[in-house]
């Protein structure tokens, strides 16, 4: 099954990778990982549905004390470090250093990532949540994603990058706005490959939004898809999503594999939904996103990506603090906490 924007889909019809088959017929669930694994379902039931409401004992996380980390505080920090040297050496203007939690689930029999959408929907209501759940192949994801990575309807293509975070708009700093327009410059280039020339615009630069505990600054960048491209093209000229690799995205991207230990899976890639026949779609970027690892070495395990963008201007201990921040919320919410964590066990 499949949950996004106000829709329910079951009766699953089949499941590709090909890109190609978003421009064919049906409605699909679309979770691409940030290697590059793509994942597209063709659902035959697609009918309007309220988010689900929580249900008692409906989901049981990980203990609070059990998240651990593929990058600790020590190596994060030096992760900042190592890339403001880069940045130094004109090798890079930007790049996202993100590391992966992982905690150990009590009944993983019962575990089901939409009983966790629910309390999410609930505790972090976001404009991209949703559920995709396809054990089958491997996929179960449960998304808080505030991030727009591509709205496509019809012709018209639409990405909303954010870069800049706070716990209030006194927080976001020179460094934050500066990152935005840097990666809002990216995402314009990647548009630019598919779409007309001359008409990719930015209509709205750095604008601030309210997301429960925090803010951010997003930007809107859009134009219109040439004629020859569809969404093998789009997914080519256009992932993974700028906002979450860096500037140039070429070189962040070897940054990233240098530095990050662990894959990051949905986390950073694309998360949505697709109506082939009505030519419209939209994908967000898999940020405050949990998934299910069952084939984890150990046992199966709850997943979830955070990260931050670096630049020079950056302060590798602000930069993990912000990781922190991003996470706490949500960690205490699958954990079923009342209180935000204290911070990652290592």
């Amino acid at each position: 099954m499949a949950r996004f924007g106000g829709l329910l889909a079951t009766d699953l019809r089949d499941v590709t990778s090909d890109p190609a088959a978003l421009d064919s017929t049906g409605w699909w669930a679309v979770v691409a990982d940030f290697e590059g694994h793509l994942t597209c379902a063709r659902f035959g039931d697609v009918r309007p549905a309220p988010a689900p409401a929580p249900v008692p004992d409906g989901w049981r996380g990980p203990a609070p004390e059990d998240w651990t980390s593929s990058l600790d505080r020590a190596a994060y920090t030096a992760g900042v470090r190592r890339i403001r040297e880069h940045i130094a050496a004109g090798e890079v203007y930007q790049a996202n250093l993100c590391r992966v939690l992982s905690a150990p689930l009590p009944d993983p029999a019962a575990a089901d990532v939409d009983a966790l959408t629910a309390l999410l929907a609930r505790g972090n209501p976001a404009p991209y949540a949703g559920t995709v759940r396809l054990p089958a192949h491997g996929v179960e994801v449960a998304t808080a994603s505030p991030e727009l990575y591509l709205r496509r309807d019809g012709r018209t293509v639409e990405s909303g990058p954010i870069k800049g975070t706070g716990r209030t708009a006194e927080d976001l700093l020179e460094k934050d706005h500066a990152e935005n327009v840097m990666i809002v410059d990216l995402v314009r280039n990647d548009l630019g490959r598919v779409c007309a020339t001359g008409t990719v615009t930015v209509p709205a630069l750095c604008a601030l939004e309210q997301h429960p505990g925090l803010v951010h600054l997003v930007s809107t960048v859009r134009g219109e898809l040439d004629e020859r491209a569809g969404w093998a093209e789009l997914f080519a000229a256009t992932f993974p999503p700028g906002s979450v690799t860096g500037a140039p995205k070429a070189s962040a991207l070897g940054i990233i594999e240098a530095l990050e230990t662990a894959p990051r899976g949905p986390y950073c890639g694309g998360v949505g939904w697709v109506d082939a026949d009505r030519g419209t779609g939209e994908l967000a970027v898999g940020i405050r996103t949990f998934w299910i690892d069952r084939a984890a070495t150990g046992g199966p395990v709850l997943r979830f990506g955070t990260g931050a963008g670096i630049t020079w201007g950056s302060d590798p201990e602000r930069e993990w603090a912000e990781t922190e921040l991003k996470a706490s919320r949500l960690l205490a919410i699958a954990s079923a906490a009342q209180q935000p964590l204290g911070g990652t066990k290592r």
